[in-house]
């Protein structure tokens, strides 16, 4: 059963248009590329093994594009004159995250197509966390590290002319503003996980590029009946962030069944061993939905979908939910255009390396 709550008044008020072709859908819609490698993580000592991992992005790189060769496959979304932003994510650190090595694969192979180090920089909304991570230590010289945020609350590095306005609650701020430095970058790629949400139902590609972009943004989820099912969308849907975020890596090495999206309980962490590549952040998340539903059942757990879970503040009893989840929201995205939520529209290639 799906939400059949009323949409709330958005008003979207941004000078930046939208690109002939916007990077979401990009110019695959409805095309994933899925490559799994049981070689990729040792899960007792909980390491990736680089080479493994480098090889999965050559594979998939290659097969979403077409390409004969990685260069090419990189030269179809990126030019040494771009500036690059890569939007990580680092909330269920220090493990489920947007890993290091895959990180420090993509800013090779952008400086292999030629981009300055200078001109890459890995962001996110809350410095801590980044700094936490340690990105730098695996990043050439040069490459920046952007936090919008350094004291949780601080607008000083958003952009106050772009912003989504919307009352959910009778909130006193009402406005969510773009993260500054977006407005510098010509091109982003987004790195989400394959993680469970307690209030969006999972969080993907549509919810890393959405959420980890605006601030203000958790006044949709205070409440148990919450806004993220349109909430998500409309944010990822402003320009210039539609447009310049031109590639999805789905980091699903390690992934999150339960109590995201942080993951501080190790039980709820699993390996889906598995990355997925595209320019569609829906469908990319509509395939990672089945990813978590699945191991939810596995685990003879409520699902995802489940609107009449009892209400509970336990987040270890994955049988009670703070929030009504709503994983529809990756549907609602498709509504604007964003990309394909249909399964029997989405064309999975499948890789085994």
């Amino acid at each position: 059963m799906g939400n059949s709550s009323p949409e709330p008044a958005y008003r979207v008020v941004s000078a930046y248009k939208p690109s002939p072709q916007p990077g979401m859908p990009g110019p695959f819609p409805g095309q994933v590329v899925s490559v799994r490698s049981a070689k990729c993580i040792d899960e007792v000592k909980d390491e990736i093994n680089v080479a493994v991992v480098r090889e999965m992005m050559d594979r998939g790189m290659q097969q979403l594009t077409g390409e004969s060769s990685v260069l090419r496959a990189w030269r179809r979304f990126i030019s040494p004159t771009d500036s690059v932003g890569i939007k990580v994510n680092c909330v269920g650190r220090p493990r489920v995250v947007s890993s290091p090595e895959v990180v420090a694969e993509i800013v090779r192979n952008l400086t292999e197509v030629g981009v300055k180090s200078s001109q890459i920089c890995i962001y996110d909304r809350f410095a801590e966390r980044l700094y936490e991570m340690n990105y730098g230590a695996n990043l050439p010289k040069g490459v920046q590290i952007h936090g919008a945020e350094f004291t949780r609350g601080s607008i000083r590095n958003y952009d106050p002319a772009t912003y989504v306005e919307v009352d959910f609650f009778g909130e006193d701020d009402t406005r969510s503003e773009m993260i500054a430095m977006i407005s510098k970058f010509t091109k982003i790629i987004n790195i989400p996980n394959m993680k469970d949400h307690g209030a969006a139902g999972v969080t993907g590609c549509l919810k890393n590029i959405a959420y980890g972009s605006f601030s203000n943004m958790d006044r949709s989820h205070r409440f148990r009946q919450t806004h993220t099912y349109s909430f998500v969308g409309r944010l990822a849907a402003v320009e210039p962030v539609r447009s310049r975020t031109v590639l999805q890596i789905m980091d699903g090495l390690r992934g999150v069944w339960h109590g995201g999206p942080s993951a501080l309980n190790p039980r709820f962490v699993f390996y889906p061993k598995q990355m997925m590549f595209g320019t569609d952040p829906v469908a990319i998340d509509r395939l990672m939905l089945d990813v978590i539903e699945a191991k939810r059942k596995a685990e003879g757990v409520v699902s995802l979908w489940d609107r009449t879970v009892p209400e509970g503040k336990d987040r270890n009893d994955p049988n009670v939910s703070v929030y009504i989840r709503e994983p529809g929201h990756i549907d609602f995205a498709s509504t604007l255009g964003l990309g394909v939520s249909d399964l029997t529209k989405i064309k999975v290639k499948e890789i085994e390396v």
